[in-house]
């Protein structure tokens, strides 16, 4: 999903119930590598300095160890890792008791750390682009309101949907404010095979909530937003992908049209040119 900062999937909650543990796999899905990767090597390095202390609260309890928590601490890692030099050593019953322990811990944390991973590598993700303006123009003399996406991979997306929904503020009879969904009527919601790029179109007519004078300041007065959702099969993973964006009022061009992306080469083949992927032309 593209975001960007302030944007209507942004959403803070206050009074809500705290539930780290349950959400605890759902939060490394979401996390971002560079985070996961760092939180990972924090608690690798906790968990070990933990360990070295309890190693250090009975003294000699390392064979060839000159108590300082630097050994201590490098024989938590040989026996979190399972790496065993040989040169440091158990020699008490508690510090036998303490091995069990750390390796039990690392058995179970080897376990969910390669779940998790494997998770969230083999996440389904749907690589779609999507440009940054929204064009309002003419299109065989009639008008329409157009958005473009592109499927970065190029593979198949099959029976991809587009769905795109206005959401404006509004206030009930009883003065209760609230968040009016609107659906747009498309001219063409879905295709079959999405695999280059893709021009949706809604007809600006007498049913369209963007008909009308006014529409510009209408949308800002209401904090309108167009958020777009879009899903289908992805056929090289066999799953289901989906991507979201949203726009907003200053993200409209009125009086304009995509530029060109979409060429062939001397051979017949056809090129798409992202250089022009997000440029607008204005209507002469």
């Amino acid at each position: 999903m593209q975001r960007r900062p302030g944007d209507l999937f942004d959403v803070t909650t206050v009074g809500g119930r705290w539930a780290p543990i349950q959400d605890l796999y759902h939060r490394i899905l979401e996390v971002k590598w560079r985070w996961y990767f760092a939180i990972i090597a924090a608690l690798f390095l906790l968990v070990n300095a933990l360990f070295a202390l309890l190693y250090l609260a009975q003294p000699g309890s390392i064979a060839n160890a000159d108590g300082s928590f630097r050994d201590a601490f490098f024989f938590s890692v040989q026996t979190l890792a399972t790496i065993g030099y040989g040169n440091l050593g158990p020699s008490t019953l508690y510090a036998h008791l303490l091995v069990t322990a750390e390796a039990l811990t690392q058995l179970l944390s080897f376990a969910l750390i390669t779940g998790a991973t494997y998770a969230k590598f083999a996440r389904p993700r749907a690589r779609v682009l999507f440009a940054k303006k929204v064009v309002v123009g003419k299109r065989d003399g009639v008008r329409y309101m157009m958005f473009r996406v592109a499927n970065e991979r190029h593979n198949q997306i099959a029976e991809a949907q587009l769905r795109i929904v206005l959401l404006r503020d509004s206030v009930s009879q009883e003065g209760e404010p609230m968040r009016v969904p609107t659906e747009l009527k498309l001219v063409r919601e879905r295709t079959q095979a999405f695999r280059l790029t893709w021009t949706v179109m809604h007809k600006v007519d007498e049913a369209s909530p963007f008909f009308g004078d006014g529409v510009e300041e209408m949308l800002r007065k209401t904090n309108a937003a167009i958020n777009l959702s879009i899903n289908g099969l992805d056929e090289t993973i066999a799953q289901t992908v989906n991507a979201r964006y949203a726009y907003y009022p200053a993200d409209i061009a009125w009086g304009a049209r995509f530029k060109d992306v979409i060429s062939a080469d001397p051979d017949g083949v056809r090129v798409i040119d992202y250089r022009n992927f997000h440029e607008i032309v204005r209507d002469s």
